[in-house]
């Protein structure tokens, strides 16, 4: 859709935020939206709600079995590309804002929206964009709440019960290109070495030499206190037997194997153009999630001495450490209130902090809030996992209603102006 088509999709659907003269809402980087809705006590220091708008490619010749843009439903389910990244969010928030100006509800405590374009390529211009914005007004948050982790239903081994992960932090991210160059020829006469030969021995290590075990080293730590509690409290105050019992386990799976450590992943390898013609160039692209506890040198050094081939060159493309940790104590004044609309709404689940193994945009607003967190209530179950930026994405209609009831919530929840004593009963707030 165009810019206009765009703004007249959601002046059709959420007309009461758009005519309300008590939200402000300007687009920014042409595609990108943010609203303001100010409190009216301005004592209490605003919060912002983050998702995006883009999507990544989806094509129904993969085996969707629906396209994968026509929202259809089956069986309870709407079925399309980002139902569970990112739409359910950006349509979650602004459909509950609508209903709470249609109750006449205004806040005590401001807020902000912000719909980023760009997510899936960086936030290079929808969320920088926006950051930059609020810098000049001077914004400071209380809270940052974007997307990320969710509630994991059957999900994890060993737990009882739905577990609701609250990211606290995200790994970092590395791109690094590995290249060998060799004088070419012709293939007649090869050398006993050719230059896609050396580079395919540097992958090959990498491969089998993956990153250390850092499980008890970040803030995975605390996930599993949370989660599981006694006899795992035991375990985890002992982590220097244990460590290594729990990460031979953990690592069996490529979906927790990504909480313990830096993962490896050679995604691109360009070499050759002609069948009778030994290349010079022989490149390869590795792409790194970091772990909490190491940062891209330490990243880059550990390459470098895994290669261990002084004919491949390593070039840093792009990269960035592990995000701050938020807070997520008692004090916590976001992590609280989402914990406690989370329970009201779903008493069943468990909740604890997490580390977001992906990226979001949340990650261009440290410098506008101290407290970043990335969840939304999107169940995930069994089989789920595949389906982001994969094929068949999908939502169920009563999911999606929960959604929108939890931002509801959550901002009626934030217009307190400060939490209750941590010794108060249960999670009432």
């Amino acid at each position: 859709l165009s810019e206009a088509g765009v703004e007249s999709q959601f002046h059709h659907i959420f007309p009461t935020v758009f005519s309300s003269h008590l939200v402000q809402h300007e687009v920014v980087a042409n595609y990108s939206h943010l609203f303001w809705v100010p409190g009216s006590d301005l004592a209490l220091v605003p919060y912002m709600l983050l998702a995006h708008i883009d999507v990544v490619p989806a094509d129904e010749n993969d085996g969707w079995e629906v396209p994968p843009f026509s929202a259809k439903e089956i069986d309870g389910f709407i079925y399309g590309r980002g139902t569970i990244d990112n739409k359910q969010s950006v349509m979650g928030i602004l459909q509950a804002l609508e209903y709470l100006l249609i109750r006449g509800y205004s806040p005590q405590r401001g807020f902000f929206i912000g719909l980023g374009h760009d997510e899936e390529v960086g936030g290079l211009q929808g969320a920088m964009n926006i950051v930059r914005v609020l810098k000049k007004k001077g914004v400071q948050l209380a809270f940052i709440l974007d997307e990320g982790l969710a509630v994991l239903d059957g999900v994890i081994s060993g737990l009882q019960g739905p577990a609701a992960l609250i990211g606290i932090s995200e790994k970092g991210q590395a791109t690094v290109k590995l290249s060998v160059f060799k004088a070419p020829g012709h293939s007649s006469m090869p050398p006993r070495e050719s230059s896609i030969g050396i580079l395919a021995g540097a992958v090959k290590r990498l491969e089998d030499n993956p990153m250390p075990i850092l499980f008890g080293e970040g803030p995975e730590r605390r996930t599993f206190e949370h989660l599981f509690g006694l006899p795992i409290k035991f375990v985890m105050s002992n982590m220097w037997l244990f460590s290594p019992l729990i990460g031979r386990v953990m690592e069996r799976s490529p979906d927790t194997n990504a909480f313990l450590r830096t993962t490896t992943a050679v995604t691109m390898f360009n070499s050759g153009v002609k069948v009778n013609v030994l290349p010079s160039l022989a490149e390869a692209y590795v792409n790194l999630r970091i772990h909490p506890a190491q940062t891209v040198e330490e990243v880059l050094e550990f390459i470098q001495s895994t290669v261990g081939d002084e004919r491949v060159k390593m070039e840093l493309v792009n990269g960035f450490d592990p995000l701050p940790v938020s807070s997520y104590d008692e004090t916590s004044f976001g992590f609280q209130t989402i914990k406690k609309t989370l329970l009201d709404q779903f008493p069943q689940v468990t909740v604890a902090p997490g580390v977001c193994i992906g990226n979001t945009d949340s990650r261009h607003y440290t410098d506008l809030a101290k407290d970043i967190y990335r969840f939304a209530p999107t169940w995930i179950r069994p089989g789920d996992t595949q389906r982001f930026h994969g094929i068949n994405e999908r939502i169920s209609k009563k999911n999606y209603e929960e959604l929108v009831v939890f931002y509801f919530n959550l901002i009626q929840n934030c217009d307190i102006k400060e939490l209750p004593s941590p010794h108060s009963a249960g999670h009432e707030l």
